[in-house]
């Protein structure tokens, strides 16, 4: 039976907590950014948690 491979751009974006909730980061912040308010690239700087509804297609893609 052949390996199953993980999905690639999956595991750079996703990272697992502790709790084994899903760690993401915001979008929005790689480039035009000098229009951007500083409150708003601010909050793009922390990471936020991966919805509930889209949790098991994430897992999926990362084989957890």
């Amino acid at each position: 039976m052949p390996k199953v491979k993980t999905n690639s751009s999956a595991k750079k974006r996703f990272k697992l907590t502790g709790s084994g909730k899903i760690k993401r980061k915001h979008a929005f912040k790689s480039h035009i950014l000098t229009k951007k308010e500083t409150k708003q690239k601010r909050n793009l700087t922390q990471a936020g948690l991966v919805h509930k509804a889209d949790e098991n297609n994430v897992k999926l893609m990362l084989h957890i």
